[in-house]
């Protein structure tokens, strides 16, 4: 059985313990949190309430760092001393780094250092995972395992986790703001709002599956929707002149540096 420690209740945290909870997974769940009413509705479910991150680093080989990158500062040095090589540290935080965790705690703990997005609460996310130093393939594994409950994962390298979010941590919230445009043109023409979300919600959907599924490049996927002289080339010729790629490149550009600055 593995014993899995929650530091964090909230919306991720609180979303990857119901995946473990679903998956069926033979776990036992421990939790600390500030918020004593995130502690009593996780308690309903099964979760083992705990008094403290120390005691939770002495009752959980796993622990899951789903906390803000700001509380770290408050909470990790409080476990200096609990935390051992026996234990294997998950973060989720933008910008953690191994070297900040191992240098804290003053102890060469096994870390994954994970990138998440909010999709994982119904089962659709789509996780990046990093193996830190010493941490063993078993244990990444176990990890990976742990995120596959709520979606996708992918291994990607230590130095590349602060660029990846851009592509996976916050591009839902991109995906959104680009969905909003659709749907505020359909309303100022004349069509239901609701329709026109579920119409390109699903074109959102199924476009995700020919980019996964269809075996096409992505220029060959653009090219197979506009036909000569036809209204999606006259949609494109908008977004070219509008320079598209280079403003979602400069988006996350931007995303990567205030990693940078949030980094530890």
């Amino acid at each position: 059985m593995l014993k899995i420690g929650f530091i964090g209740g909230g919306n991720m945290g609180g979303a990857i313990i119901g995946g473990i909870r679903r998956s069926g997974m033979d776990a036992e769940i421990h939790i600390v949190d500030s918020d004593s009413a995130k502690v009593e509705a996780l308690a309903k479910t099964g979760v083992v309430p705990c008094e403290s991150a120390q005691r939770l680093a002495q009752e959980c080989k796993f622990i899951f760092l789903a906390i803000k990158p700001q509380t770290f500062d408050a909470v990790l040095p409080s476990m200096k001393g609990y935390v051992t090589e026996n234990n294997v540290l998950v973060s989720i935080a933008a910008g953690i780094t191994e070297d900040y965790l191992i240098s804290t705690l003053g102890v060469n703990v096994p870390c994954v250092i994970v990138m998440p997005n909010t999709p994982f609460l119904l089962g659709e996310g789509a996780t990046a995972l990093a193996r830190g130093t010493y941490t063993s393939q078993d244990d990444f594994s176990a990890v990976c395992d742990i995120f596959r409950t709520g979606g996708i994962t992918e291994e990607i390298s230590l130095d590349k986790m602060k660029e990846i979010i851009a592509i996976n941590g916050s591009s839902p919230a991109f995906i959104y703001l680009y969905a909003k445009a659709f749907v505020e043109y359909a309303a100022e023409n004349g069509i239901d709002s609701g329709k026109a979300l579920n119409l390109f919600a699903q074109s959102l959907i199924g476009s995700a599956a020919m980019l996964t599924k269809s075996g096409k490049t992505v220029d060959e996927l653009i090219k197979m929707v506009s036909s000569p002289g036809g209204t999606t080339l006259a949609g494109l010729d908008a977004l070219y002149e509008g320079d598209l790629v280079g403003i979602t490149k400069d988006c996350c550009g931007r995303c990567t540096k205030r990693a940078y600055e949030l980094s530890k």
